[in-house]
């Protein structure tokens, strides 16, 4: 689908276009394209190769999700793709942001879950002077844009992660609990397999493809990767910490389990004297003195008793019942 297309001339917008008019619009000097697409299909990829020259290999890839954060030059263009997280009803769902760069034109496809780039060309459409650098300028506000979402992210997993947090602490762990810190990990670790490859990407951007890139345009890449690093720290300083409250909530589950076991012995024990005692008169046996006495069954009954509940009130004031 075709969100937006638009020619800038001398960073100055002069007008939506179609797929069609692209070849037409670039006869003019100093005038890029920047084309917004959203779940491309096949037909719609192969137009846009033909309007600007793309490879083959990279349209194959742009037609699928699921690639891996990376940067490829083919001849005077690049293909960039960078994972999206987004977050969702306080979940992070991830999706893909495909790329082409070339000297006069910048296309983007989303795949999955990714916010609108329509604020970022409002941004750049404000600032022209910038904008007139070419589609460079355009390529670090996108993904600018896309690494300010992390942040976001982190911050949607740090309020779950308080949440959880919590409970643990106010010893109310449960089962439900570990599931979720699970799934808060399978969600960080995919978020830092997305930043990951993105300070390589800047740095490639910093010192090569100077013909595609402005000088004055590549130090805002230095920015980006500055941005990343903090996102890096941040999640490597949650890392640490969820894997702290997962081994405090399995502390806190063998410390619940002790207890019960505790309980147990203790009944058991309990349960061990009249066990004993009345097996042993349950026993056959002939010769058996104490049970011709008029006194022996309640004084059998009476000692038992009394040992269980001294044992009852010795275990109770120990704290294992």
């Amino acid at each position: 689908m075709v969100m937006r297309c638009v020619a800038y001339h001398k960073g100055v917008g002069i007008g939506d276009v179609t797929i069609e008019d692209i070849s037409e619009v670039l006869l003019k000097d100093d005038t890029f394209i920047w084309l917004g697409l959203r779940e491309a299909n096949t037909e719609i990829l192969r137009k846009i190769q033909l309007e600007f020259g793309l490879h083959e290999l990279a349209i194959e890839d742009a037609c699928a999700a699921h690639q891996r954060p990376k940067i490829e030059e083919y001849g005077d263009s690049l293909f960039i793709v960078l994972h999206t997280a987004e977050l969702i009803e306080k979940k992070v769902e991830f999706g893909e942001t495909h790329i082409f760069m070339g000297p006069r034109f910048v296309v983007t496809v989303r795949h999955g879950a990714s916010q609108s780039l329509s604020k970022v060309r409002e941004r750049c459409q404000a600032m022209p002077h910038q904008l007139s650098k070419g589609p460079g300028f355009a390529l670090y506000s996108i993904m600018d844009f896309i690494v300010d979402n992390y942040m976001v992210a982190i911050a949607g997993l740090q309020d779950r992660f308080d949440v959880l947090e919590s409970a643990i602490f106010q010893y109310r762990p449960s089962r439900q609990t570990m599931e979720d810190l699970y799934e808060l990990k399978r969600e960080l670790l995919l978020l830092e397999g997305a930043i990951n490859p993105v300070i390589d990407i800047c740095n490639e951007l910093m010192r090569f493809h100077g013909s595609l890139i402005h000088k004055d345009v590549r130090v805002y890449f230095r920015d980006i990767a500055d941005h990343i690093k903090r996102v890096d720290q941040a999640i490597h300083g949650m890392r640490e910490m969820l894997l702290a409250a997962m081994q405090v909530h399995l502390t806190f589950e063998t410390v619940r389990q002790n207890e019960v076991v505790k309980r147990l012995a203790g009944w058991g024990a309990i349960l061990a004297i009249p066990t004993m005692v009345f097996s042993l008169y349950g026993m056959n046996f002939r010769h058996m003195p104490e049970l011709d006495w008029v006194y022996s069954y309640p004084l059998v009954v009476g000692s038992v008793a009394l040992c269980s509940l001294a044992l009852y009130l010795r275990l109770k004031r120990a704290g294992w019942l």
